[in-house]
């Protein structure tokens, strides 16, 4: 850092610069999926069946003691 004050011209230079760096890249990331936005797992019927697999593996299990 120097102690020497920046001009007007090199300060909008500095301004215009950061401008289009950040448009550029908004123009790259247009399309790109945001956080949060992709495929959602359907959890209820997922859960819905695991819970039946495991009351039918019980029931299955009770069954077949009740034989012996």
């Amino acid at each position: 850092m120097t102690d020497k004050p920046e001009s007007a011209d090199e300060i909008a230079n500095e301004i215009t610069a950061a401008a289009r760096i950040a448009r550029e890249t908004a123009e790259r990331a247009e399309g790109t999926p945001q956080p949060g936005e992709g495929k959602k797992w359907p959890l209820g019927k997922i859960g819905l069946g695991i819970g039946s697999a495991a009351l039918a593996a019980a029931v299955i299990y009770a069954a077949r003691r009740n034989k012996d």
